[in-house]
């Protein structure tokens, strides 16, 4: 068992295991996922490749650029996992129209047709996850995650602008 020991404001310290088990959740939620994907017919993507669908399910024909900001991937990291996807069908690339040196991502028919099989997936993930949580608990929960990325965010933007002594 990991645990971290935190100093507060006013150097008091706190043990906690969020972090551990904030990883533990997202290798434990991949596999589970994957297996739900495979259960329900779907073995087109994968799970980390279902992220870069649901957000262009949400939005399609966008830059890489605002791909990896929206799933959190490095570009080196997209750009693998994007060619693959292209090479399945599942994606193409278009030019934009504002900028030809851009290029942008789009989802293919294939990959259209896989949006409710996700979607079903996806609710069958949050029932895992929140069985047994009450509407209010859920929202607290995630204001609490949405606080806590919030805070690595800052941490990350401060340490790109040259502020490594804060992280």
């Amino acid at each position: 068992m990991i645990t971290l020991i935190i100093f507060m404001e006013g150097g008091t310290p706190l043990e906690t295991r969020t972090g551990f088990l904030i990883s533990q959740i997202k290798l434990t939620q991949r596999r589970v996922f994957q297996k739900l994907l495979q259960n329900c017919g779907v073995e087109d993507f994968n799970g980390p490749q279902g992220n870069i669908l649901y957000v262009l399910w949400q939005e399609d024909r966008i830059p890489i650029v605002e791909i990896a900001e929206k799933t959190g991937l490095a570009k080196n990291t997209l750009t693998a996992m994007l060619e693959r996807m292209e090479e399945s069908g599942l994606i193409g690339r278009v030019q934009s129209a504002d900028d030809r040196r851009k290029s942008l991502i789009c989802l293919t028919e294939k990959a259209r047709g896989l949006q409710k099989d996700y979607d079903r997936v996806s609710q069958q993930m949050n029932d895992l996850f929140f069985q047994g949580f009450s509407r209010e608990e859920i929202a607290e929960l995630e204001k609490y995650l949405d606080r806590i990325m919030e805070n690595l965010r800052q941490a990350e933007k401060e340490n790109r602008n040259g502020k490594e002594e804060s992280i």
